[in-house]
């Protein structure tokens, strides 16, 4: 079919990535799709962008969100990457997903614009390239929740039904997510580059990322070292941010380890209501790989697959390399604990280090578990000195407990109201609870009726706002927790 071309609304959308080898991508336009309808709009990340939000919300511009048209001047490709898929390796790429280009906002940050679920690409395998409402609608959710949680995460600019059916167990109506991160290089990107690839071109993606990520360290004596130490410090940093919420990412493949330190992919992912570490939801992962516990060390894992793609740029000799190598992926677990500690402190309303604070915090985790309590509602209540009857509150265990935090408190030079003030930045009121994103979803995919979703944004992009509180956001009833499973939905 010939390519119809619109004007360049986008200002300055570039794309780069072109500049790599062509191994790393192939040029490829989305399918075209029958009837395109803009669902969803971001209206504050459109803002932020700076984009021309009346010609996004247009006729044209809604052509162009779903892929029918192309801005004049644009290459949009799919790209090439592998990864290890639960622990095995293969060949991947951008199955369902078309990058747009990258669009620069008024500050100058690069930001990639990618269509998921916009047919097929040469990397799609035995997939139709296409997605349904449900899964789409799930990310844009989930991705507006964790932004709200002040967590680094790829955005939802839009979401678009196409007028489609899609086959999957059942017929269900296609969609189109359009995605916005730093980019969407990953660790696999670089798995991709070390395994199929040439030195050359191993190091021409490694020059470009630090180009468009870590422009600090070109200058630098070991610019490629530099690269891995700033990689793993943003996924400790990331991975901490996390568990402290209770959010659990479900399929951790090195596929889905961004290098900018951005959360991606929002398949089987949800959060953790009662506390308990062995927590798993995503149908696929039937052996507990990715559970909430072993989160930081599936982190490491993946770091360690990093830092072997990038060995030949770390040191001609390979022991060498092995030595430095491994060296820098161990700082791995002392940055997190560092984060996951000062966080799990300030969720405390505890300002400074005291030797104490790591068997506080062990011991109330442990109490939450015991006794099967919310993980996000047990710190609300201690922020806000509102502890709700329950088999944790009625224990002599919680109450003792209850007794060494309040002494560690008032041994602080901080004043008792500035630890709750602390305690509220760090605390969500809400998160997005699984039943209550189902129940947006049901009320959408199968009603038409987004005022539920709607509302559910609107309530998470204001997580720690605790001067109008949402009771209902907290209540879980406690027949749908139990067995909740989530699907990848590809």
């Amino acid at each position: 079919m010939e390519e119809q071309f619109v004007e360049n609304k986008c200002k300055m959308l570039e794309n780069t990535y072109i500049t790599l080898p062509e191994a790393f991508f192939s040029r490829q336009s989305p399918s075209k799709v029958p009837s395109p309808q803009l669902i969803l709009w971001n209206e504050n990340l459109a803002e932020k962008m700076g984009l021309d939000i009346d010609f996004f919300k247009s006729k044209e511009g809604v052509e162009v969100l779903a892929g029918n048209k192309v801005l004049q001047g644009t290459t949009p490709i799919a790209q090439a990457y592998a990864g290890h898929q639960f622990g095995y390796f293969t060949m991947l790429g951008d199955g369902r997903a078309i990058l747009l280009g990258e669009y620069l906002t008024k500050e100058e940050e690069r930001l990639d614009i990618q269509l998921k679920g916009s047919g097929r690409t040469p990397y799609s395998r035995r997939g139709d390239g296409k997605a349904t409402l449900g899964p789409m609608l799930r990310e844009y959710i989930i991705s507006e929740g964790m932004k709200g949680l002040g967590i680094p995460t790829t955005r939802s600019l839009a979401v678009l039904t196409t007028g489609e059916t899609i086959m999957r167990e059942t017929s269900l109506p296609g969609a189109i997510l359009v995605r916005v991160a730093k980019s969407h290089i990953r660790v696999g990107t670089f798995q991709y580059a070390s395994q199929f690839q040439t030195k050359e071109e191993l190091k021409a993606l490694a020059d470009y990322t630090l180009e468009r990520h870590f422009k600090e360290g070109i200058s630098k004596e070991a610019p490629y070292m530099y690269l891995l130490q700033e990689v793993v410090r943003r996924q400790a940093e990331l991975i901490a941010k996390w568990q402290l919420v209770g959010f659990i990412h479900g399929v951790m493949n090195t596929d889905n380890m961004t290098i900018s330190g951005e959360t991606i992919d929002y398949g089987p992912c949800a959060f953790m209501d009662s506390y308990n570490p062995d927590t798993v939801f995503s149908s696929i992962d039937t052996n507990g790989r990715y559970a909430y516990q072993n989160q930081p060390k599936m982190a490491a894992w993946n770091l360690a697959r990093f830092a072997e793609a990038l060995l030949p740029l770390l040191h001609e000799d390979q022991a060498e390399a092995v030595k430095l190598a491994e060296k820098e992926v161990n700082q791995f677990f002392t940055l997190y604990h560092s984060f996951w500690y000062e966080g799990m402190r300030r969720k405390l309303g505890l300002f400074h280090e005291n030797q104490m604070d790591q068997s506080l915090i062990e011991a109330l985790l442990g109490l939450m578990q015991k006794y099967n309590a919310d993980y996000t509602n047990t710190f609300r209540q201690l922020t806000l000195n509102q502890l709700t009857s329950s088999n944790l509150t009625a224990s002599e265990e919680f109450k003792a407990w209850l007794d060494l935090w309040q002494q560690r408190l008032k041994a602080q030079k901080e004043s008792l109201e500035a630890a709750r003030s602390l305690m509220e930045k760090n605390n969500p009121t809400i998160i997005p609870r699984n039943h209550r994103v189902e129940e947006a979803l049901e009320q959408a995919v199968i009603h038409k009726d987004y005022s539920i979703l709607e509302a559910l944004v609107r309530a998470l992009q204001n997580p720690y706002d605790y001067q109008n509180l949402n009771d209902d956001y907290t209540v879980v009833p406690e027949s749908f927790t139990c067995g909740y499973k989530t699907y990848c939905g590809t």
